[in-house]
């Protein structure tokens, strides 16, 4: 779970600090902000991280933590928000806003932890698509024209015989190629090589 950071806003030093303890007993790096400004006036610098922050705090409150993070990192970075002061309207907004989960004040820290891994497992699937879609365009640069009018033909259910008819090629010239297409991609069947082509176009 340590692929991500994790950042605490609270101005509430007891539950920031309990908070931190919380989450690094899970191996979870965890950095604590006395408050939204705070946050963003020395706004770490990760690709991707999980937010948890308060609502009702000095100077910038919760709802405007998630606005403006919003906008500088968008979904990269999911946001928990926790508060003793829960109301339905608010809970609608921030949910509205993007917020992962809105917990109550006494929380079950077990649930709180369980969102917070909700949250780095989301992250982390995220990293592995942008992964997967990278590996795919490089491998997909490597083949010819040709090979790509075939790899496009196969991953939209052509048959060797629709291929050789539309490109105006024989059979045996396809099967070449689809051989030269599945080694470079290096697909392991034609189900793989489908797959390849839903990563790059995601």
């Amino acid at each position: 779970m340590t692929d991500h950071p994790v950042f605490i806003i609270d101005d509430d030093d007891a539950v920031r600090d309990s908070l931190l303890a919380l989450l690094r007993s899970e191996g979870v790096t965890a950095r604590g902000f006395i408050s939204g400004a705070d946050f963003f006036s020395r706004l770490p610098d990760a690709a991707s991280a999980c937010v948890v922050t308060d609502v009702r705090m000095p100077d910038m409150d919760g709802a405007e933590v998630v606005r403006r993070l919003g906008e500088i990192k968008g979904h990269a970075w999911p946001v928990i928000v926790i508060t003793g002061h829960a109301e339905v309207p608010m809970a609608v907004q921030l949910m509205k806003a993007g917020v992962v989960d809105f917990i109550e004040k006494p929380f079950d820290p077990q649930r709180l932890v369980e969102t917070v891994r909700g949250c780095i497992g989301f992250l982390t699937d995220q990293r592995l698509k942008r992964e997967r879609s990278a590996t795919t365009e490089l491998r997909r640069a490597t083949l010819t024209k040709r090979e790509s009018e075939v790899f496009e033909a196969l991953v939209e259910g052509k048959s060797n015989k629709e291929i050789a008819i539309n490109l105006e090629i024989s059979p045996r010239t396809v099967e070449i190629f689809r051989a030269n297409v599945m080694a470079k991609m290096g697909a392991e069947n034609l189900s793989s090589l489908v797959r390849m082509s839903l990563v790059r176009m995601t």
